[in-house]
């Protein structure tokens, strides 16, 4: 949104913030991270379909639990910074 549409009282979108984050650069690095392990997960997913061994799938699966923390973490950090 233009600041002429704030101006104008358009009404902001759920993304979009008043103020900037504390940390821009840290708010993308969390980004990126956030998208990045969510992209593993989805292949660690594709991978447990396809695997036979019982072992084999609780170690993909303890990976992506691993990644759904890191995630949940990053978006801890996130609403910190905003």
């Amino acid at each position: 949104m233009s600041q002429v549409q704030a101006l104008l009282g358009c009404p902001l979108s759920m993304s979009e913030r008043l103020l900037p984050s504390d940390d821009p650069v840290a708010e993308q690095v969390l980004e990126w991270t956030i998208q990045r392990d969510s992209a593993d997960i989805r292949q660690l997913m594709r991978w447990v379909e396809r695997s036979d061994g019982r072992k084999e799938r609780l170690t993909l699966l303890a990976r992506a639990a691993e990644l759904m923390e890191e995630i949940r973490y990053a978006m801890q950090r996130l609403d910190d910074l905003r």
